[in-house]
């Protein structure tokens, strides 16, 4: 999966926070959903131009960003 045909950030979008391409759908909104609980179909049922392949870009764009540690850590004293 070559998750940058599908995730983009562009500064005139949503400040730049990584979307999905054609879209202004952030990967933050969509883990916040799965985060809610919603499923993938639940999702795609929402937003009807999100497409499976791009979602699945999106946990492909996660993991590559867990993998260099592109993520915030937090100490025992903040959780």
């Amino acid at each position: 999966m070559n998750w940058q045909d599908y995730i983009v950030s562009d500064e005139n979008i949503l400040l730049g926070k990584p979307t999905i391409k054609g879209t202004r759908l952030s990967v933050e909104l969509i883990l916040e959903l799965l985060a809610e609980g919603w499923n993938e179909q639940k999702i795609l049922e929402s937003y009807p131009n999100l497409t499976p392949i791009a979602l699945q870009a999106v946990f492909a764009y996660t993991k590559e960003c867990m993998q260099n540690e592109m993520y915030f850590q937090f100490n025992e004293a903040t959780v």
